[in-house]
């Protein structure tokens, strides 16, 4: 039974600022947990939940209907410009909150990839996708006041310019493919633009990219994209464009291979992937995205291990299929999803930075 102490599989974590709060989607249990503040301490209660009656209820839309205040699969969650995002995946939408909710099951004000809170089809039941659509979209960014959702089952990012206002709005541009209506795989063969599997997205001043986690590799746009379908300049972890296998087809990682990519934050200079299926974090200077091989390591001890939790039961620095990645000032939070948990590091102010300080 779920209490407001437990996760299950977590897909999705947020940090609103430095002190908080704190956002988890708690992805198998259908819900968003909110802890007020940023936690202290092992094992904190969160202190509101959306998507479920209680904190101890469970079930996809909490066994009802689908509503404004309802969740089934809920994945990336992110915060910017006054507004929550939560991408509902399964209900094949993206839900905006005006502020962080004060309240237990506040409503959404706004639903993206519907026209409305009670519809839940892919693509809106129809047979090709439009600009308001999407199939299981797992990720959602927020930056600069734009928008950006990877619309995974499409195959494509959907970017919104600007805060949408109304229900079902459409999207202004579509990276991964040419056009608003196509969801072919890799844009039909063209790896430079396509995608197989996107799963989230950072922004970095103007560079732009892009987890591709069916293709094992990060996409790397250095302007923001200005057209539909934009090839991007250079990838991460695979050697060129025409490659997409896990670690580069071998069996064991290196600093500069990746296996199912799935999560991205870009944080004090520095773009932090979640190599989900080698169980790690990689860190990525500007040096070290410009050659390709990471520098900093969490999670495994060398570059060339991937064992889940190293092959042993999970301690305070170890991952299992760790999916997605928030920052804000001195902190970085991670949906440690295998384990069933999030970890929170924070700097210590007299060594620099401190070891992992796992939270919740």
């Amino acid at each position: 039974m779920p209490s407001a102490a437990t996760l299950f599989a977590p897909r999705g974590v947020c940090l609103c600022g430095d002190a908080g709060p704190l956002l988890v989607s708690d992805t198998g249990h259908h819900r968003l947990l909110i802890w007020t503040r940023l936690p202290r301490h092992d094992d904190t209660p969160a202190d509101l939940v959306i998507g479920q009656p209680d904190f101890v209820s469970e079930g996809r839309n909490a066994r009802g209907p689908t509503g404004p205040a309802t969740l089934n699969v809920p994945t990336g969650v992110a915060f910017g410009a006054g507004v929550l995002a939560v991408a509902d995946a399964w209900n094949h939408r993206v839900l905006l909150w005006r502020g962080v909710p004060r309240h237990s099951n506040q409503p959404a004000d706004i639903v993206l990839g519907q026209a409305d809170f009670v519809s839940g089809d892919a693509n809106r039941g129809l047979a090709a996708p439009r600009a308001d659509t999407l199939n299981w979209c797992y990720g959602v960014t927020i930056f600069d006041g734009a928008v950006f959702v990877a619309d995974t089952g499409n195959r494509r990012v959907l970017i919104w310019n600007r805060m949408p206002a109304a229900n079902g709005a459409a999207a202004d541009l579509v990276l991964g493919q040419r056009d608003f209506h196509t969801r072919d795989e890799s844009s039909g063969g063209d790896l430079r633009a396509g995608m197989r599997w996107p799963h989230a997205f950072a922004v970095a001043a103007d560079t732009c990219f892009v987890a591709d986690a069916g293709s094992s590799r990060i996409m790397a746009w250095r302007q923001r994209p200005q057209r539909h379908g934009a090839p991007c300049d250079f990838v991460l972890g695979q050697k060129g464009f025409g490659s997409t296998g896990h670690n580069r087809g071998a069996a064991e990682p290196t600093a500069a291979t990746l296996n199912m990519p799935y999560g991205l934050a870009w944080h004090d200079g520095r773009l932090i992937v979640a190599d989900t299926a080698n169980s790690r974090l990689l860190g990525f200077d500007p040096t070290a995205i410009a050659t390709g091989a990471a520098t900093a390591l969490a999670g495994q001890e060398n570059f060339g291990d991937k064992g889940e939790n190293r092959w042993q039961s999970p301690v305070r620095d170890s991952l299992c299929w760790p999916y997605s990645i928030a920052a804000s000032g001195d902190t970085v939070a991670v949906a440690d999803t295998g384990n069933n948990r999030v970890l929170l590091w924070w700097r210590d102010d007299e060594r620099g930075q401190g070891p992992p300080q796992p939270s919740v």
